[in-house]
């Protein structure tokens, strides 16, 4: 079974208010790429993953006006994609939910959050996602109340094969410093948004630690906007967000896998893979960076994963079709990233 996270940019301006997709010529929200052309090469980078399972991150929006899954399963009859049923967990108000587009045929998906519902007092152990979280962000003595903009997305899936597991889609986000002005306002409000962001991985962690603690197979995957040597503050905190979500320095049993943020971590200095890339504009020139995941239980690392970053110019076969490698660079800032695995 093939699992993928895929990050697309703007994708939720690619379909009118009632889901149907734009595949028209006027512009898409990507820098000189036409709807058209985005919807196109979104289709050429669907159908080559082949997926059973894809955690769209930045899907199309869910409100009182838009339905997700509408509008991705519209994609989906549009692209002829075996992965043809949506399904979304709990909206937000950034017109970039999390939602899961499977293949029926192949598995059973059902959103199943787990927690408690905490109302504005919060909870200091695991609430539900989008509930409110307690805890002390800057060792005050002063227990904050931490929230997601984008409440990860829990999912129970059985497979065609009778296997269970969870996946839980997870969208981290450090805001921007917006609004502040002075250097020291700047670094004031960086490092507050970056505290926060690793609030929620802590928060993330809890509801982890509880699935490895009864041997369930967990699947967590998406974009978590931080890493190893991503940012200046992160000595600040003694570990990136993904270190603790992965469960570093925990008991075996206790850890997640990911063999790219493996690789990451014990590279401080050198060569790491990448799952993005963004131009810039003040140095006239792009960068990578590795911020997409699929990280694994212990349990399913012992079921023959294989992962893939479909990234065009790191991956051979990506590479030499010129179609997809084209495709690639014009959906998305993000590459697709898929796990193969026996289950």
């Amino acid at each position: 079974m093939r699992i993928a996270t895929y990050n697309v940019e703007w994708f939720n301006a690619l379909f009118d208010p009632d889901g149907n997709p734009l595949d028209d010529g006027e512009w898409s929200r990507r820098h000189d790429v036409t709807r058209s052309d985005q919807l196109a090469a979104l289709g050429i980078v669907f159908n080559a993953i082949d997926a059973d399972a894809v955690m769209i991150i930045e899907a199309p929006d869910h409100n009182g006006s838009q339905a997700t899954t509408k509008a991705l399963e519209n994609f989906a009859r549009l692209m002829g994609l075996r992965a043809n049923r949506a399904l979304v967990g709990f909206e937000n108000d950034t017109q970039q939910e999390i939602a899961l587009l499977y293949d029926p045929a192949m598995l059973t998906a059902r959103h199943d959050p787990v927690g408690t519902e905490t109302g504005k007092k919060g909870s200091r152990d695991a609430p539900r996602f989008d509930g409110v979280f307690r805890i002390d962000l800057d060792i005050d003595n002063t227990e904050d109340l931490v929230t997601f903009s984008k409440p990860p997305f829990e999912v129970a899936v059985t497979t065609a094969k009778g296997t269970e597991l969870r996946l839980i889609g997870a969208h981290l986000k450090s805001k921007a410093p917006h609004g502040a002005r002075s250097r020291d306002e700047i670094m004031r409000k960086a490092i507050a948004n970056r505290r926060k962001q690793q609030a929620q991985a802590v928060w993330l962690r809890q509801r982890i630690e509880a699935h490895l603690e009864v041997d369930e197979h967990l699947i967590v995957l998406g974009d978590m906007n931080d890493g190893p040597g991503l940012d200046e503050y992160e000595n600040l905190f003694g570990h990136s967000s993904v270190e603790i979500i992965m469960g570093e320095g925990a008991a075996p049993g206790m850890c997640l896998f990911d063999p790219h943020a493996r690789r990451a971590l014990q590279r401080r200095i050198g060569a790491i893979n990448t799952t993005s890339r963004f131009y810039l504009s003040s140095e006239k020139r792009y960068i990578q960076a590795l911020l997409d995941y699929i990280m694994v239980s212990p349990g399913l690392r012992d079921k023959a994963p294989v992962w893939r970053i479909w990234h065009p110019f790191d991956d051979p076969n990506c590479w030499k079709m010129p179609e997809l490698r084209d495709a690639l660079i014009t959906a998305s800032d993000h590459f697709p990233v898929t796990i193969d695995l026996d289950i």
